[in-house]
Parts: C-alpha cells; structure tokens; sequence
C-alpha cells in the first residue's frame, strides 16, 4: 500500500511574521533607549543645554513609560480602581513638576525595566508550552484510497488514516493499523526511554516516531488531544491566581489610596506643623509617593508562582493552579489509593510450591499449559512467570474445561490436572499440604492458586499485586517531609495489612467503597486540615474532588487530566515529594519578597520622613527592590 501511494504536496504556510519574534523583547528595547535618553539629557544639563536636555527628558518619559502608562490607565478605567502604575506616573510627573527632571526620568526608567524583567519572567513560564506548541506539527500526510496528500492538521477528521514516517512527528491522538515502531515520548509522558508501539496501540501527537514507518487511524479532533489539554492545563493554571496573589490585589488598591492621603497630607501638613518650606515639603511629598508604592510587594508573588509552576511542567508535574502549588507545601497527610497506585494494578507471582516428586519446572510447564486457555487476570499472570521463567514451549492440552469461578482442568498426557481454588481441588486436601503452608502464605494478603494431578495436590502458586519500587521511596521521601500517610483501598484487612507494612504506610483503610472513601477523607481533613488523595481519576474522583489536593495518576490519560487538582503526567510516585518541595520553596520565597519589600518600604518612608532621603536615592531604592524580588522568583525557574 505505501508503495504504490502517489504524494500531492500542499504548500503549508507555517512561519510567523518577523515582528512576533522581536514582539516579546518591545519592553525591554523601550527601557534601555530611555536609560540612553537620560544618559543624553544628563550630559546636556552639564553643558547647561536646559531646554535641549528637557526635550529629550520628555522624549525618555514617552518611551520609556509609555507601556505601563497603558497598562495603569487601562486597568484604572476598567476596574474602576486606581494601581501601582499610576502612582508611578504622578511621581514621575510630581517629580518634573518641582524641577527634578533627571529623578523623574531614572523613576520611568527603572519601572519600566522592573516591567520589562516581569515581562521577562511570564514569557519564561511559559517557555515550556511554547516548546511543546512547536513540537506538534502544523501538517500531516492523509492517505485517501492509497494516494498520499500533504494537509494542515486543522483539516483532519477523526476516522482519517494518516501515514508517519521514520524521524516525524505524530501529528494528532491516533490507533496504529499498521506497521509497528517506538516513539519518543517524553515531550508528553517525561519518560526518555523509548516506547515499543504495534498494531491497535494508541499513539499521541507530539511524539516522535523513530523506528518504523506506520499509519494511524486519527482517534480525536486535533483540538481535544491530550497533548493540547496539556497546553490548556498549564495555561490555565498560569491565569488562576493562588490565594495569596489575589489578597495582595485586593489590599494593593486600598493600599495606593492611602498613600495618596498621605502624599495629600504631605503636601501642607509638615509646612505648617514643622516649619517646613514650600519646597521641601513638596519635594518630601514626591518622594513618599515614590518610596510608600508598593510595587515590591505586587511582584512579590505572582513571579515565584508562574516559575514555580513552569518548574513543574517541565517535570512532568502539572498544576491546574497557583492555589493547588501553594496548598502542597502545607501538606499534613496524604491518602493513596492502592491499585494502580501504589501497587502494579495487576497481578504477579509471588511464590511457587511444589510436591516432592515434581520438579518446578515439569509443575510450571503443566499448570501454564492449561492456565494458557483461560482469559482469568490470575492465569495470564502465571503464564506469562513461566514464559519469563522456564524457556519451554507449552503443550496442548486436552478436555479443556472452564469453570467459572472455580477453575480449569484438562489432561495431558493422559494425566488429569485441576487448577483453580480449594474448593476445587479440594479444600481439606489442599490446606494441609506441605504442612499448611497456604494458611501462613494466605494471611500475607496473597491470593493462591492450588493444581492437583492423580497423584494428589501437584503444588501451590500465589499471587499478589506487588507494591512498586518507586511507591516505597515516595513514601519514605513525604515522611522526611513530615507528612502523614493513608492507604484507602477496597481489599480485604489481610491484603490491607500486608501491602501497608510492604510500602511501610501509617495508616490504612480497608474494604472502602467509593462513598466510604469520601467519608474517610473528610475525616482525614478534620484531623489533618491540609490533606492530599492520590488516585486514578475514575473511581477515585469523589474522593479525589474531596480532598484540599487531588493528585492524579494517569500516565497522561484524559480522566486524569480532567479529574484532579495536580496531574503526574507519568506515574512516578516520587514525583510528589517534588512538589511538595518545590511548593515549600516556592513559599519560603514569596514569603522573603513579602518581608523584605516591607521593610525596604517602611525603612524609605521613614529615612524621607527625618529629610535624610534623596530623591534618586528613594529612587534607586524603591524600584531595586522590585527588580531583586523579581529576580528571587525567577530562582524557581531552575531544577
């Protein structure tokens, strides 16, 4: 078929206008020609060229001031509430009003550069899903009753077949019908190691197709694959404001009306209660404006929190929000649900036992020679130990017969085995064999499969969904952090038990409903207050949406994504302690820009209160602490 398919290429018109590449930087470039400006009207003024430097003052105003001038007249107007912006741009014009042209100039200059830097900082949030934008390709090659035609992916329809060759990039969710490959899927899983994919396997747009050549049947519309729900989630979770960035909007318009007041009142009240002149006094005035703004304060939070969450999605770690990063580092208790989670989600072979007169591996060839006719989770976890195992080729059976809910039993060569429960082989029989040893083995919380032959009970296999390696080192890694930890699960107390003490969990809960897990969190959240729940998205929802965090485990499934609060886009348990520390990072430092921007405020206001404060040293001050909390932030941009 992809021999003979003839090729119609279709121009695709890909590449963006040159100006959206320097569009990003327009800030910056306004900044450092105004910071030239000064620098020229500053040599003017020495050569007392007044009118000349005052000109070119103006200009520096112009552009240097220009975009936060739109952006402070434009929120003012539509949120009916003066800002920050503002403030700056009455001080900048008090401060050319009283003659200070110079100070007002450096005052755009270093506003708009501390502009420019959080420009900088949400440009570089959002450099991963610009990365991942770029990796999904604008186009792919349809194949049409065997002739190929090149078309925008926005042309594609679920049902088209789609050919993807050695190098290229899956453009779109899809099934493979034919051929087989491995692919690269760390742009969406995180996983480095490549993928084995075959006929009916499902593939994801993003990834990158190494090996082989295959054609896919497109499975959704190219506008709800999971890796655009992966660009939607962490665009949203950029736009959702944790708790504290929303209290420091509220309190920021309260707080720049009263310093307006007080400028006011710095206005006349010092002339004539301290016997200040007219000039001090308005001098003293502008820089309180300057000084009491709270520009610090502003890009205390809201920096660290779009670094913060940009960390995480580079890790394979994504947030829905600000909210959810920040309840992480207040963790006290986390729940885990055990299937799929903690453990495999599938069953493996835990121990063999065999009658004396029997070697292992004549028992394993009997016993998966018969267990390879039966569709049972626990006959296809023996089969597949003893492929692994014992390198035999298994034999046929004859007079298969399947008992549901019992067993199986067949002959071979002449010989009748029975494999299934105790009941079937006959419970007496089987629980005393090899001096009881099923009894010990069962209170472990293992399920156990007994064979009998004619001889009597052939021997025992046992059965248990084993806890996984990375579940034993994030659990160890959250109680350093000193977090409580919870198994909810629906097996019985012995499988309960036994499971706990493997994955050494604190606390368990068993025989849980769906509805009993709820009921569990809750109480979880009265004793704990900030607690998490860790599931995979379907039946664990309710208590996933109960909790102050739901974490999903999804290997990028789309439940998963549309479910929980914080998604693990592989399921790396570790991963959680991550963020958990990264979410305690994160708030150690908004709570040093917070302290450290009050303190710079409180120390300027009073050093200009006692008239030992210099305007372009105010100045200086005011907008270098905005720019070093800025900078702060940015430190969560890396590992």
């Amino acid at each position: 078929m992809l021999a003979e398919a003839k090729t119609i290429e279709r121009p695709v018109n890909i590449e963006a206008p040159l100006f959206e590449k320097f569009k990003p930087h327009v800030e910056l470039f306004a900044a450092l020609f105004s910071g030239i400006l000064i620098i020229a009207g500053w040599i003017l003024m020495k050569y007392e060229l007044q009118t000349a430097a005052i000109i070119i003052y103006i200009a520096s105003y112009v552009i240097g001031g220009y975009s936060k001038a739109k952006e402070g007249i434009e929120d003012t107007i539509a949120n009916k509430e003066l800002n920050v912006e503002m403030l700056m741009i009455l001080a900048a014009l008090g401060s050319a009003f009283i003659g200070y042209w110079n100070e007002g100039a450096i005052l755009i200059f270093i506003f708009a550069l501390s502009g420019a830097l959080e420009t900088y900082t949400m440009n570089k949030s959002q450099k991963e899903i610009s990365a991942l934008m770029d990796l999904q390709p604008e186009a792919a090659v349809r194949i049409i009753d065997g002739v190929e035609e090149m078309v925008p992916i926005k042309h594609l329809c679920v049902g088209d077949k789609i050919l993807i060759k050695p190098g290229e990039r899956v453009p779109t969710d899809g099934r493979i019908i034919e051929g087989q490959t491995n692919l690269d899927e760390a742009a969406i899983t995180g996983e480095s190691m490549p993928v084995s994919k075959t006929i009916t396997d499902e593939v994801f747009a993003g990834t990158v197709n190494l090996r082989g050549t295959i054609i896919i049947e497109m499975t959704k519309p190219s506008g709800e694959t999971l890796f655009q729900k992966i660009i939607t989630l962490v665009q949203s979770a950029q736009s959702e404001k944790s708790p504290s960035q929303q209290f420091i909007e509220q309190f920021e318009g309260k707080y720049v009306k009263t310093v307006l007041i007080a400028v006011g009142l710095m206005m006349f009240v010092p002339h004539y209660a301290l016997d200040w002149s007219w000039t001090e006094t308005i001098y003293r005035a502008m820089i309180l404006l300057v000084v009491a703004s709270p520009c610090a304060l502003v890009a205390a939070i809201m920096p660290a929190t779009l670094s913060a969450i940009s960390n995480g999605a580079r890790h394979g770690i994504l947030f829905k929000g600000g909210v959810h990063l920040e309840n992480l580092g207040n963790l006290q208790a986390i729940a885990f649900d055990k299937t799929g989670t903690l453990t495999r989600g599938k069953p493996e072979v835990a121990d063999v036992v065999v009658r004396q007169d029997l070697s292992l591996d004549q028992f394993l060839l009997h016993v998966a020679s018969i267990e390879k006719y039966s569709t049972h989770p626990l006959a296809t976890a023996i089969v597949r130990f003893a492929n692994q195992n014992h390198q035999r080729v298994l034999l046929k059976p004859e007079y298969m017969e399947d008992l549901a809910g019992y067993g199986v039993q067949a002959t071979i060569d002449n010989v009748h085995w029975k494999v299934g429960k105790a009941d079937f082989v006959g419970r007496e029989e089987a629980e005393q064999f090899q001096n009881s040893i099923a009894l010990t083995l069962a209170q472990q919380g293992k399920t156990i499969v007994y064979a009998r032959d004619d001889k009597g009970i052939a021997g025992l296999i046992t059965l248990s969904d084993c806890v996984r390696d990375e579940a034993l080192q994030a659990i160890r890694s959250l109680k350093a952090e000193g977090i409580h930890t919870v198994m909810l699960t629906g097996d019985s107390n012995k499988t309960a038990t036994a499971i706990a003490e493997q994955a050494g969990i604190d606390h368990f809960i068993s025989e849980c409903l769906p509805e009993t897990k709820v009921e569990e969190m809750k109480k979880l959240k009265s004793d704990y207050r900030t607690v998490a729940m860790v599931g995979d998205g379907i039946n664990d929802a309710p208590a996933l949406a109960t909790a102050t965090v739901g974490i999903a485990m999804g290997e990028g499934t789309d439940v998963a994504l549309e479910t929980a609060d914080v998604v693990l886009m592989k399921n790396d348990l570790p991963k959680i302690a991550e963020a958990v520390k990264l979410s305690k990072r994160m708030n150690m430092i908004i709570k040093q820009n917070v302290i450290f921007s009050i303190a710079v405020i409180m120390l300027l206001i009073i050093s200009n209160f006692l008239q030992s404060l210099a305007l372009p040293f105010g100045v200086l001050g005011h907008e270098g602490s905005t720019i070093l909390v800025i900078l702060n932030g940015l430190r969560l941009l890396r590992s």
